[in-house]
């Protein structure tokens, strides 16, 4: 294995590591993108790393990858000055997957015609739009969800609430329900109602309702690139139902969708006990965590078998 820092874009750089085999040429390579919020290269999450455990897995196997510091991480409060209420997904995330990847098609060690994306959640999510918006050359898709951003937040607020207690249930479902109702309203809003109704994280509603109009499914149903769909069967973050079933729902009659569930492994595809979303953070900080080498020899088989 061999590891080369980069930096991704210009007007917010960022820093990042392309991650090779130690031997040959013309690798495939996947661009590994984050899910929600600030995240580093390694999408470091308390104790687990899982981009820096996929990438040194996948380079041993001959895949190449690049990870790179968000930008909101690195560059957070100067992109929500520049963009204020209008920010998106395109600049908090997409851009820079796409300026990865035209990093990639430069080096001479890389195969341009074989690169893919990988979304982690969010970036999951997002992963079919950044496809084709980046023209990658397929889809790989980590604990991601084909619906609205909105319903798997009401599912994963209702679901604390229903195992919450006493005084922190009372004041969590006031809180909730005022949001909810803002989520139904969301196709309601002009853009710049939208612009002027705040979200969390210095985002307004406006983030969401550009997101809704460019469905994850109406990309999958439009495109024949591979797709590869994964999900940790005790993900509480994601749902199998209505999330990985719904991945299937949508690419039946996909010329070449394959799909992937991994018993006892969470929403970063190590191991778990956990079965509810509100001890999620104490399950990412349980120490010795790595990504399930089954999960990285899966992407690197996937992606070699289209080379």
């Amino acid at each position: 294995m061999r590891e080369e820092k980069i930096v991704i874009g210009e007007k917010y750089p960022l820093d990042g590591m392309l991650t090779l085999p130690e031997v040959g040429e013309k690798f495939p390579a996947v661009v590994l993108v984050h899910g929600s919020g600030s995240s580093d290269m390694d999408s470091k999450i308390y104790a687990v790393t899982p981009f820096k455990d996929i990438a040194e897995g996948l380079a041993k196997l001959g895949v190449a990858t690049i990870r790179y510091d968000k930008r909101t991480f690195t560059h957070g409060r100067q992109v929500l000055k520049d963009y204020k209420k209008n920010i998106t997904v395109n600049e908090e995330t997409i851009e820079d997957a796409i300026f990865a990847k035209e990093l990639l098609q430069k080096d001479v060690r890389i195969n341009p015609n074989q690169i893919y994306v990988a979304g982690l959640s969010l970036g999951g999510l997002l992963a079919p739009r950044m496809t084709a918006e980046g023209d990658f050359a397929g889809t790989i898709i980590l604990a991601g969800s084909p619906r609205r951003i909105e319903e798997a937040i009401m599912d994963q607020q209702n679901e604390f609430l229903a195992n919450s207690k006493g005084l922190i249930k009372w004041l969590g479902s006031k809180q909730i329900a005022k949001m909810h109702e803002k989520f139904k309203n969301i196709d309601n809003m002009t853009d710049e109602e939208a612009m002027n109704t705040k979200f969390v994280g210095g985002t307004t509603y406006y983030y969401k309702k550009e997101m809704a109009s460019k469905p994850a499914r109406n990309y999958l149903e439009n495109s024949d690139k591979p797709v590869l769909v994964m999900h940790g069967e005790r993900d509480v973050q994601v749902s199998l139902k209505k999330d990985f079933e719904a991945y299937k729902e949508i690419l039946v009659n996909h010329p070449d969708a394959t799909f992937k569930l991994y018993p006892g492994l969470g929403h970063v595809f190590t191991k778990t006990e956990n079965t509810q979303v509100s001890k999620a953070l104490k399950d990412f900080k349980r120490p010795g965590q790595t990504v399930e080498p089954v999960v990285i020899k899966d992407i690197a088989e996937w992606v070699i078998a289209r080379g």
